[in-house]
């Protein structure tokens, strides 16, 4: 019997070899918080099989079987554990130049690196790439890899689907229900929030077009296509995979070619804690709240007023304990209390997972929270930019956490508020079970979901894709229909009263002439 499972295994697995794909994974973006979802996607495909060949800034600390690191690190400016309070100011706002500059522009920049320029120039041919996997959110320069390789494109969204790639993918946009990406409404607007959805959404979509369709000149530098725009090439898209739920997001219309994988990261096999925490989290028996603002943002370069009220908060809870992620503890300010716990970094997934965790402070970053709605612990919402603040109020509406708006905002009164509302009524621990649960019950796991979709465009490449994408905007919006109407509802109209005009003529003109004749014929007899 052992022999026999044994042979089935090998079996499977030459399966898999002989039928598997040749897999270009492209992520030049040097975000962490991005990478957390690409990475277990290029893992899984090559688990099943595929051989997957990765560019990005985060290679693999051990060798995995079927996965090829092309290393781009060091390559940019490191962000893990590197952006300032300062720094995190300038990414909020409506104006995308900043953004589209840094996230965009600087990335595209990356096509002249050399690991990059010899796969434009040598792309492997034994056997060629089958498949390319890649983000779209400010760099849609590198979708030129499709058209170069001659091969179909699955896309990546690490949030809820961009208002941008909308009309780009030929999918039904409604903002009359649907909030825009950085909108903090809900599904229910009234008047005012329809109106200033719609503005929003069409002016953030405009000025993404906009800054983005310079880097066409990326395109034609590298990869010598002259007769495309960065539009042109979003239509080379098979696939977008995104990173949202209807637990989450709303119910939301979709066309075929967009599947949403929302916590496709989320795994129950991660790294264990350290244990030093594990003895300190299995002692909370009060409970512990776990706080930070993510991969990126430095806790330790906030104003010293907000550091000191985030002590007497945490100070006031105990023997409720914290656990704090600090990049750097030397820089941070003295006084820490005795109830928390510093570290450079967590096992965020372990921490979340361990019942003595209470509650999460949060910068409301999406792979955090859907982390945490999936472990069941409440949240306290501290946006500091990007769609932070449209997930934390979603979450709000929910009720599975509190806001406290903005960090301009936080004050010790309203943070230990929120933390006593958080950690001593039962209703948000309650409805955090229910959304949980909504978030989990699926056919499959967002993983193989994402993995069968990827495959299917292996086998029938872009058969997904809208036929709305080969219409021009006042195609898809049946403009030239309703103005065709127009012209004939006009013409019928002209035609109409046309003839009512001929018609009053022909029966009352010959009339009125009568009458004149004879007026005139007894004038003369008068004289």
């Amino acid at each position: 019997m052992k022999v026999l499972s044994i042979l089935l295994v090998i079996l499977v697995t030459c399966d898999q070899i002989a039928n598997g794909y040749r897999i270009l994974g492209l992520f030049p973006l040097h975000g962490p918080s991005h990478w957390v979802m690409m990475q277990p996607l290029m893992k899984g495909l090559a688990q099943r099989g595929h051989q997957v060949d990765v560019v990005s800034h985060f290679p693999q600390k051990k060798s995995i079987p079927n996965y090829t690191d092309i290393s781009i690190l060091g390559s940019m400016h490191a962000t893990r554990n590197n952006i300032s309070a300062a720094e995190a100011s300038t990414f909020s706002g409506f104006s995308m130049a900043h953004l589209t500059d840094m996230a965009g522009t600087q990335i595209c920049e990356l096509l002249s690196h050399p690991a990059i320029q010899n796969l434009i120039k040598n792309p492997p041919q034994d056997p060629p790439y089958d498949i390319l996997i890649t983000e779209v959110f400010m760099a849609p320069c590198f979708l030129a890899f499709g058209r170069h390789l001659k091969i179909p494109i699955v896309a990546t969204v690490t949030s809820v689907f961009h208002d941008w790639l909308n009309e780009l993918s030929g999918n039904v946009a409604n903002p009359s229900f649907i909030p825009g990406l950085f909108s903090t409404y809900g599904q229910h607007m009234n008047f005012e929030e329809r109106l200033l959805n719609f503005l929003m959404s069409h002016m953030i979509s405009a000025q993404i077009h906009y800054y983005t369709s310079f880097q066409v000149e990326y395109v034609k530098k590298h990869f010598g296509i002259k007769d495309a725009s960065i539009m042109d090439l979003y239509g080379d898209i098979s696939l977008y995979l995104v990173n949202s739920h209807p637990a989450l997001h709303g119910i939301r219309p979709y066309t075929s070619a967009i599947v949403e994988v929302g916590g496709l990261h989320v795994k129950d096999d991660v790294d264990p804690l350290s244990p030093e925490v594990q003895k300190w989290l299995d002692e909370s028996t009060n409970g512990c709240v776990y706080f930070t603002f993510g991969s990126m943002v430095r806790i330790e370069t906030f104003p010293k007023e907000l550091i000191e009220a985030f002590y007497m908060s945490f100070k006031k809870i105990a023997p409720v304990r914290v656990l704090m992620k600090v990049a750097k503890k030397e820089d941070l300010l003295p006084g820490l209390p005795s109830n928390v716990m510093t570290q450079s970094w967590f096992p965020q997934i372990a921490v979340l997972k361990h019942k003595n965790v209470r509650a999460f402070i949060t910068h409301g970053g999406l792979m955090g929270t859907q982390e945490a709605i999936n472990y069941e612990v409440p949240m306290i919402g501290i946006p500091l930019f990007g769609d932070q603040s449209v997930n934390i109020k979603s979450y709000v509406k929910k009720k599975v956490a509190i806001s406290l708006n903005s960090i301009k905002n936080v004050t010790e009164e309203k943070l230990t508020s929120a933390l006593n509302s958080i950690l001593n009524d039962p209703t948000y621990r309650e409805n955090v079970r229910k959304l949980s649960k909504l978030f989990r019950d699926r056919p499959m796991s967002a993983l193989d979901t994402a993995i069968y979709w990827v495959e299917y465009v292996g086998r029938h490449g872009n058969f997904l894709q809208s036929p709305a994408i080969q219409l021009h905007w006042w195609q898809r919006h049946l403009l030239d229909v309703y103005a065709f109407l127009l012209f004939v509802i006009v013409a019928v109209l002209l035609v109409v009263l046309f003839i009512l005009r001929k018609l009053k003529r022909l029966l009352f003109g010959s009339h009125v002439c009568t009458k004149k004749d004879s007026a005139a014929i007894k004038s003369k007899k008068n004289k």
